[in-house]
């Protein structure tokens, strides 16, 4: 299984920091940053970026509902055995 490098929140300094804290301060129910985000952590640009439009494309209602898009994405998940 391939291993990405990533900065751990309590090694995160200057931007990274600062977008690990904006996303908790948005999701205070949860306690850790996802891995999912942490993989893009090297490149803090990038990791906004993605924070960023992830709230746009996932959070917002459209076409799907947000619950209908986190069922899809549980669904897809539960079926790659994925842990996220």
């Amino acid at each position: 299984m391939p291993f990405i490098d990533w900065i751990n929140e309590e090694d995160a300094t200057g931007d990274v920091a600062e977008v690990y804290n904006a996303w908790k301060a948005a999701n205070p129910q949860r306690d850790r940053v996802p891995e999912i985000l942490k993989c893009f952590s090297l490149r803090p640009d990038f990791l906004k970026a993605v924070v960023d439009f992830s709230y746009e494309l996932h959070f917002q209602d459209g076409h799907l509902t947000r619950r209908i898009k986190e069922m899809i994405a549980t669904f897809v998940s539960a079926l790659n055995q994925c842990p996220y």
